[in-house]
């Protein structure tokens, strides 16, 4: 598996989130002015982009999101691989601590990541979210 960083969201990513979160989960509001500012990490196998994430800063603070592994390529380490890259990126940078907004399903997935769930749980688009967050 290949990982590349940009500095824009590609139309790779663009395809991979409204296949996971909008045709498959059902969101609506998947794209939003975060995109523009954050980086975006592709996983290619061979010339096929299989799957996405995103991280930005915040005020003090980096967020990771919209993890998306299209179905064939789940249960691979794909998620994961990931995360860690971008938890590297944001090491190299100086950041000093990353929160992820999870999917109540997903926390497990996070908590093997070294994530830790602070907070209430909370709703977008009708979906339990919570906030988990990780010290650097």
């Amino acid at each position: 598996m290949e990982f590349k960083i940009y500095d824009y969201l590609p139309q790779e990513a663009k395809y991979i989130r409204t296949t996971v979160f909008v045709e498959e989960q059902g969101f609506e509001e998947e794209f939003d002015k975060d995109d523009n500012c954050a980086k975006h990490i592709l996983a290619f196998d061979g010339d096929r982009a299989v799957a996405t994430c995103r991280y930005f800063a915040q005020e003090n603070y980096y967020l990771i999101g919209r993890i998306a592994v299209m179905k064939a390529y789940r249960g691979l380490g794909i998620g994961g691989d990931m995360i860690a890259l971008a938890k590297r990126e944001i090491e190299r940078v100086g950041g000093k601590e990353i929160r992820i907004h999870s999917q109540k399903k997903a926390v497990g997935f996070y908590q093997k990541q070294g994530y830790e769930p602070f907070g209430e749980m909370d709703f977008d688009e009708g979906c339990e979210h919570i906030w988990m967050k990780m010290t650097l």
